[in-house]
């Protein structure tokens, strides 16, 4: 017989950005707000739309964001930041003022979600919150799914208690815990809504009990979805589908998540290699269905052979076909739209890929399938850790050995910084990337399509190069950059040149709010043709007397912002990158770049949820960075760069990456991260960024000599701050840029002034 089928989420992306174009327009003030609502709503249909024409059963609704589901969900709970509200801003202003900051108003910090790609608005909560639900914008997403697609079919998605109360920050002595109470009736509020418009079934995502602290949950998983609880309590009649994914469940959360008031339990068996094992040695309760999470949502690969012999092992297990739903591991969100969109990818690699329309397919295959009898099944995943103890010992990787030597600077830091370039006392700079105009990006997608020859396209950068160098001559930076003119993307940029790699025309995906990337795709053995970035270096350095940066990515960065292999370890795949990077390393100080940039900003991305496993993950990723690195001479400064996530936990790893600067986004987080420095005794040279780049807010001169002097209260020595934006400014625009950057140069002389030795 065929098993029932369910969603847990879709792209919001729409299949070619749509999404991102209309905010872009709403923002420039070329459509209305009807109209931005209007196409949001088109993009939704589109894809509940593509999961009935699949076969999907049971399809999940209510996910669809103008910017961050995170941010929408606060918003409905009440949990504007204060900021905003003493602004007395509603609607799409208050929200995308949370977003995206105004004059005067800073936005809410951003970090990853979970360990995926994603990136969340935090919502900031003070002590005397008391939340108040407003679903009225959450029913009619529903009701519009339900139009689509029918009562019976749709599944509104809504983001737990626990998971909500977890990822928002406490701006004063409020505790999670506390946040959750508050949150229950607002919750039994909305269940109650959901029942009077004939909803029959809800999903709650509750992806925090993957964690390892979900371990000492029990009493609080009893509370929220035990028999008597408030939630079941209130669900009259609404099945509930507990879906918890990005991981295995620790054995002992498994044990208590089984004995809860749910209908359904949906289960991650993708992204890590025990469930199958617990779900056999604890067995599953024959009162409830489980959600089969067997198709990868987090990766691009079919891997269909794999799934099916596991989908065998779970039906054997559970012995009632009536009591397994196919599903995806997590929601389709972090993939591609749709493979058929690809005219260019090569045909032995096509066929062995997956976008989320495509993991439709292969959802209603699976489940439409009889049972094999063939259950040899082995786990086929992106494997963190097998064999990465290894890495301290002779290691082959390709043709070339690895040894220990390999990893280690020739001298100390101390050692290091007295041979290294010489810059004043708050040195300014930029992270990497400056503004691409309309007309550049045309002149790349010409020279790509071949309707401009590659001497006059190196013209066209080299114009750009030309301009960037000049831009800073006049602002009086005292590190350049050569502002990336030739670069679409920080890692597509690397993937294009490297052994390895395959690239898509529209796999977009979304980072956060209107910023999509497009993932390589690592298909083979990785390793380096050519230099891929000295040109360039070498043209922008001839133009000025100051020390002009090379611009590199990470291994561990390329690695996890690639939809990587699933036949070999990741640390393996970060090594081979390590490698290429190492060679681009020796040849940009070859000719002649004293100031060598390696962004680590992925980093922490893709560290395991569970504090068990993250020792080792960060152990290779550390040694990946410093393979890539070691290489350079003392009198080379390397600086590396991080973002989109909260680091002061790995600092320790921060350190032994051993970079000689450290430059880190800082502006949202209200310098939480330079007190964790501080307190770690952090002594190399730091540069947190000033402003915030995601904002086209641009910071007065009296805001940044503020900021700087934060830096200078924080206890780091005064000789290692650096000033510098918190990120790349490759999304902003030029009379944005130039103006917030002569302030930011103008602060840093105002505090050297102020911090300079008196004499007498």
């Amino acid at each position: 017989m065929s098993l029932k089928t369910s969603t847990l989420g879709f792209p919001r992306t729409g299949p070619k950005r749509e999404m991102k174009i209309a905010l872009e327009k709403y923002w420039s003030g070329a459509i209305s707000a009807d109209e931005l609502i209007t196409t949001s709503d088109s993009i939704a249909v589109k894809s509940y739309e593509e999961q009935l024409s699949r076969g999907v059963d049971f399809i999940g609704v209510g996910d669809h964001t103008l910017y961050d589901h995170i941010l929408d969900w606060s918003e409905r709970f009440g949990l504007t930041c204060t900021r905003v509200k003493a602004a007395k801003l509603t609607g799409l202003d208050a929200y995308f003022t949370q977003a995206r900051g105004r004059d005067g108003i800073h936005a809410l910090d951003m970090t990853k979600y979970f360990d995926s790609n994603y990136h969340y608005m935090v919502p900031e909560v003070p002590d005397d919150v008391t939340p108040t639900g407003d679903f009225k914008e959450f029913i009619r997403q529903i009701k519009l799914g339900q139009q689509t697609v029918g009562k019976e079919k749709t599944v509104p998605i809504i983001v737990g208690p626990l998971t909500l109360s977890k990822l928002c920050k406490p701006c004063g002595d409020l505790s999670s815990d506390e946040l959750l109470t508050r949150l229950l009736p607002c919750y039994e509020q909305l269940l109650k809504e959901l029942q009077q418009i004939g909803v029959s079934e809800v999903q709650f995502h509750e992806p925090w009990f993957v964690k390892s602290e979900a371990v000492n949950l029990k009493d609080v998983a009893s509370a929220l979805y035990g028999k008597g609880s408030a939630l079941t309590s209130s669900k009259s009649g609404i099945s509930v589908n507990l879906c918890i994914h990005f991981d295995s469940l620790h054995v002992d959360v498994y044990k208590y998540i089984i004995t809860l008031d749910v209908e359904r339990i949906t289960l991650d068996f993708c992204r890590g290699s025990s469930m199958l094992s617990i779900l056999e040695r604890e067995g599953f309760p024959n009162n409830k269905q489980l959600g089969a999470g067997i198709v990868d949502g987090r990766n691009v690969w079919k891997s269909e052979e794999s799934a099916a012999k596991l989908l065998t092992r779970i039906r054997k297990l559970v012995a009632d076909d009536n009591k397994v739903v196919v599903s995806p591991s997590c929601s389709l969100q972090f993939i591609p739209y749709d493979l058929s969109l690809e005219k260019d990818l090569p045909s032995d690699v096509r066929e062995q890929l997956a976008f989320a329309v495509q993991k439709l397919d292969v959802l209603i295959k699976l489940a439409s399938s009889s049972t094999t009898t063939n259950d040899d099944y082995e786990w086929v995943g992106e494997d963190n850790t097998s064999g990465a103890d290894d890495i301290s010992k002779a290691t082959k990787v390709g043709e070339v050995t690895v040894t220990a030597d390999m990893f280690s600077r020739s001298e100390a830091f101390d050692v290091r910084r007295e041979k290294q370039v010489s810059v004043p006392r708050f040195p300014t700079t930029t992270i990497g990337s400056f503004p691409q105009t309309p007309e550049l990006r045309r002149n790349r997608l010409a020279w790509k399509q071949k309707k401009l020859s590659e001497a006059d396209y190196q013209q066209v950068i080299d114009a750009e190069l030309k301009k960037n160098i000049d831009i800073q001559t006049d602002i009086g930076l005292d590190i350049f950059v050569h502002g990336e003119p030739e670069r679409s993307d920080m890692v597509e940029h690397f993937g294009q040149r490297l052994e390895g790699f395959s690239f898509t025309n529209h796999g977009w995906v979304q980072s956060y709010g209107s910023r999509y990337v497009r993932p390589p795709i690592i298909c083979g053995p990785v390793s380096r043709r050519e230099p891929m970035t000295v040109r360039e270096f070498k043209v922008a350095q001839e133009m000025t007397d100051r020390p002009v940066k090379g611009m590199l990515t990470g291994p561990v960065t390329i690695l996890n912002w690639s939809f990587c292999r699933v036949d070999t370890p990741r640390w393996k795949q970060a090594l081979e990158v390590a490698l290429a990077i190492r060679e681009e390393v020796a040849d940009l100080e070859a000719a002649g770049c004293r100031v060598i940039q390696v962004d680590e900003a992925a980093l922490r991305e893709r560290m395991p949820l569970k504090d068990e496993e993250a020792a080792s993950y960060m152990s290779w990723a550390v040694k990946s960075f410093r393979l890539s690195t070691a290489v350079a001479k003392s009198s080379t400064q390397i600086v590396t760069h991080m973002c989109y996530s909260t680091f002061e936990d790995i600092i320790d790893k921060i350190d032994e990456m051993d970079a000689d600067v450290l430059t880190i986004e800082n502006s949202r987080s209200g310098n939480e991260m330079l007190s964790a420095l501080s307190g770690f005794g952090y002594n190399r040279d730091i540069g947190p960024g000033v402003y915030d780049i995601h904002s086209p807010v641009i910071p007065s001169k009296d805001e940044l000599i503020e900021q700087v002097r934060n830096l200078a209260q924080s206890g780091l020595p005064l000789d290692r701050i650096w000033v510098n934006p918190d990120c790349g400014l490759k999304t902003r625009k030029w009379n944005e840029v130039i103006p917030s950057l002569k302030n930011m140069v103008a602060a840093a002389k105002v505090l050297r002034d102020e911090t300079a030795p008196r004499m007498g």
